[in-house]
């Protein structure tokens, strides 16, 4: 063993940060003590939590000898074991990070936005400092994804990784599926009920289910892939005519997060990476996932298909998730030894989005006057996309044409559009999503 070959007697923690998150973790790690020390092998101690002010609310009473805002000084003790971090930010959580790794302490983080702006570096750091990085609550709360994805399917061929892992548009597309209210309608009841900040922009545009999407994408493929790489639409465009129209088609909005691997033009294996709204079958898995709750569907060669659900956020269910990963942690320093450290050996190219293939589902309002239907089916074929539905609703002023089409590169779908918007016979283009499930 290293460290002079002497097995520690206890395990001592430190906690950045006493939110929603870290108070819950600060609470579990006083409250089951005794089911930690078991579970690990020796005593968990909690020997400092990190904060803004002293003099804060805190959902949790933490011993005042045990406060400090000195967070950078709390990581370089040298008698820390493990960190966790829960304050979320790039920084100061990054500096800290790596901070605690130069100064011999593992890591468990939930921050989804530092791995997915600079995981490599993260990465370099623990391995390089022979410790651990482990991130499970950074994804989906409670719902243990990211080990099955980078331990239980280690030796499987992922091949797709499809996800609802934002809780907050989730509710607000559900209010609007069940109760016809409009997006701002159902935004305001989330931010009402808690399921939606006061600035829910990164929730509502996709900025924090693009961070998941990257870091899934990056465990699944073998492959570094940021959030940069991760081509974003949020749903605050998404109307109740979008709605109605996936119900009229027995399919339901998501915004879906959405990792593949697709040949790019050498036929080599690239990942595709997109977080945008959808329509699914409601007959698909995902499209049962109600509220706030989250889902991952994962398909791979051996083992098929899988899909993990569950509560994606909050205090208690991430508690749980960083409890997970600290025990794993823990065990692994009395072991003298380190879990799987980052595996992105395949180094695969991220497909641009023009590349991906999808379908979409184009509303317009046309005239109502011989030789339109076969007009607008003329500028899906110029453009290489077939057709597989098309339908028409009402007469005259109100006619309208609803085309679903076939699998196609994103960029013929975008100029096909673009063109539908130039023609005189197309008074407006009222809608346009993509289709995820069913037959392409």
């Amino acid at each position: 063993m290293g460290e002079g070959d002497k097995r520690p007697d206890r395990l001592r923690v430190a906690v950045l940060g006493c939110g929603s998150v870290g108070s819950q973790v600060v609470r579990l790690l006083t409250e089951q003590a005794g089911d930690l020390a078991a579970r690990v092998g020796a005593p968990v101690e909690l020997v400092g939590v990190a904060v803004r002010r002293l003099d804060a609310t805190r959902e949790v009473d933490v011993p005042a000898d045990l406060l400090t805002t000195d967070a950078a000084g709390l990581v370089a003790r040298d008698d820390v074991d493990v960190v966790v971090e829960v304050i979320g930010g790039i920084e100061p959580a990054r500096s800290l990070i790596l901070s605690a790794l130069e100064h011999g302490a593992s890591v468990v983080t939930a921050n989804k936005a530092l791995l997915a702006e600079d995981g490599p570096t993260l990465f370099e750091a623990a391995e390089k400092a022979d410790r651990d990085l482990y991130y499970e609550a950074a994804v989906a709360g409670a719902i243990p994804i990211l080990r099955p994805l980078r331990e239980s399917l280690a030796g499987d061929r992922v091949t797709r990784v499809l996800g609802i892992v934002n809780g907050t548009t989730n509710f607000i597309l559900d209010k609007m599926d069940t109760s016809g209210a409009g997006f701002s309608e159902a935004l305001e009841e989330a931010q009402e009920l808690g399921y939606a900040e006061a600035d829910p922009t990164a929730d509502v545009e996709g900025f924090d289910a693009a961070a998941k999407a990257a870091i899934l994408a990056s465990l699944a493929f073998h492959s570094r892939v940021t959030a940069a790489d991760v081509y974003r639409e949020g749903i605050s465009e998404v109307t109740a005519g979008d709605i109605a129209s996936a119900r009229e088609m027995g399919s339901v909005v998501k915004l879906l997060a959405i990792c593949e691997l697709r040949p790019g033009p050498d036929g080599a294996d690239q990942v595709a990476v997109r977080v945008h709204p959808a329509m699914i079958p409601r007959s698909h898995p995902l499209a049962s996932v109600r509220e706030a709750y989250n889902a991952v569907f994962v398909e791979s060669e051996a083992a098929g298909q899988l899909m993990f659900y569950g509560p994606g956020a909050g205090g208690s269910p991430t508690a749980s998730a960083v409890l997970g990963d600290l025990v794993t942690v823990a065990r692994n320093r009395l072991a003298d030894t380190r879990g799987a450290g980052e595996s992105a050996y395949a180094d695969r190219a991220v497909l641009p989005m023009g590349e991906t293939r999808t379908r979409y589902h184009v509303a317009l309002d046309v005239d109502d006057r011989s030789g339109v239907l076969a007009a607008v089916a003329t500028a899906f074929a110029d453009q290489g996309v077939s057709i597989q539905t098309v339908r028409q609703e009402g007469r005259g002023a109100d006619a309208q044409l609803v085309v679903v089409s076939h699998a196609a590169t994103d960029a013929a779908l975008s100029a096909t559009v673009e063109h539908l918007r130039t023609m005189d016979i197309v008074r407006d283009v009222t809608s346009v999503m993509r289709v995820e499930g069913g037959d392409e």
